[in-house]
């Protein structure tokens, strides 16, 4: 693995070390334990070899740093370090290893050891101990996944931080860097506290409604959807903060990796859920509220060549199957059901269910919530229940097309 005039190689050492990275640069080294994570950006990273130490002395140096007594009285013995002195060399320890793995200093080498940091972390979030629980246990029981699990999550001292670096290192390119994209992602995500707020309720969102997410972290390392939709609040960020190019750029990237469109001027609620994700496009004036469940190869589409106010407006606890096709701005109501295929061109009230092409309400669902019960398949038990409960009703109010 060649980067610029630099190569990293791998080598054994005798039976007692464990293997090295082996870093040249104009007949130079600077020797890795194999164990720490490594990724190609970090090749250019990596200053001048001479200015700086090795990696194992640095973190031996500042294990010692940090396991040092200090004394209880005052320091009438010249050999022993004062407290300031500790300090000061335990923050040049710390500087050193930033130079060497500056995409790392966002994360800190030990999380959540220097209070001074303002991370951005949020006080008592459950959430982001149980990804680091999650984590710790898959590290043991896959110890060859130990690395990435460190770099992606335990090595950061907040969920946004986490977040930041796993989005960026799939979304980055030969142009955009993973280092320039985690650092547009932190100073959204860090500083917007709707967006944490956000992320959390989808995260839930994920582990409670996809029966095949193992976990918060699985959730949080290899969805998709999830990736998607946390790129998509940040580009929304973006563009309310008039950087739009940067957020169509953002929107471009996740169109290309993760096959899902959506434009950054969508306005997505909380508490979202974007299963699987493929195919999912959401255009410029789409609303949808929160509690949302969409599955593959949604459509919320305009109609036309017509301006302005164009997309369709989603309610709140929606739950839209998939290939459903939604064009126009019309309105699905609270608590409505779209089945699997549908093409919707008109408005559908609140807790009914739609189907066909074009669609049709042939139904209503006595579920409040039906994106939290993810049950949307018209069984014949469903249209028995429809079948009693037209008794003594209308026919119109059961023959309303869309």
């Amino acid at each position: 693995m060649c980067t610029g005039a630099a190569a990293i190689n791998r080598r054994n050492t005798n039976e007692s070390s464990p293997p090295l990275y082996t870093y040249f640069n104009q007949d130079q080294t600077l020797e890795l334990p194999y164990s720490f994570p490594f990724f190609p950006s970090m090749a250019a990273c990596l200053g001048s070899v001479s200015e700086m130490h090795s990696i194992r002395t640095v973190l031996e140096e500042l294990d010692e740093e940090k396991q040092m007594v200090r004394p209880e009285t005052t320091n009438s013995n010249p050999n022993l370090p004062t407290s300031t002195s500790t300090s000061t060399s335990v923050m040049v320890m710390r500087r050193k290893v930033e130079r060497i793995f500056p995409v790392y200093a966002r994360g800190k080498l030990s999380p959540r050891s220097d209070p001074s940091v303002n991370s951005g972390s949020v006080v008592g979030d459950s959430i982001w101990d149980a990804v680091r629980v999650e984590a710790k246990c898959e590290a043991e029981n896959e110890p060859i996944l130990s690395s990435f699990l460190y770099a992606s999550i335990l090595s950061h001292d907040c969920l946004e931080r986490a977040l930041a670096f796993i989005i960026a290192n799939r979304l980055q390119n030969n142009t955009l860097l993973e280092t320039q994209l985690m650092d547009i992602f932190c100073d959204v995500m860090v500083q917007n506290r709707g967006i944490h707020r956000a992320i959390r309720l989808d995260l839930q969102a994920f582990k409670d409604r996809d029966p095949s997410c193992l976990s918060y972290c699985s959730a949080l390392l290899y969805l998709k959807g999830f990736h998607s939709l946390q790129t998509h609040r940040v580009a929304h960020a973006l563009w309310n903060q008039g950087r739009k190019v940067l957020a169509l750029a953002l929107q471009s990237r996740v169109s290309e990796v993760f096959a899902v469109d959506i434009h950054p001027a969508a306005k997505i609620g909380e508490g979202i859920l974007l299963d699987h994700g493929t195919g999912l496009v959401i255009g410029e004036t789409a609303v949808i509220g929160d509690r949302v469940s969409l599955m593959q190869g949604v459509t919320l589409g305009g109609s036309g060549k017509e301006t302005g106010d164009r997309h369709p407006k989603v309610g709140e606890g929606v739950l839209i199957g998939a290939s459903v096709i939604v064009l126009g701005n019309i309105k699905i109501g609270d608590g409505a059901m779209i089945a699997s295929g549908s093409l919707v061109l008109k408005d559908v009230p609140q807790h009914s269910m739609a189907a066909g092409i074009p669609a049709k309400v042939i139904g209503y669902v006595e579920e409040q919530v039906p994106s939290l019960t993810m049950k949307h398949d018209a069984s014949k038990d469903f249209f028995e229940h429809v079948a009693i409960g037209c008794e003594g009703r209308s026919i119109g109010e059961y023959e309303y097309s869309i």
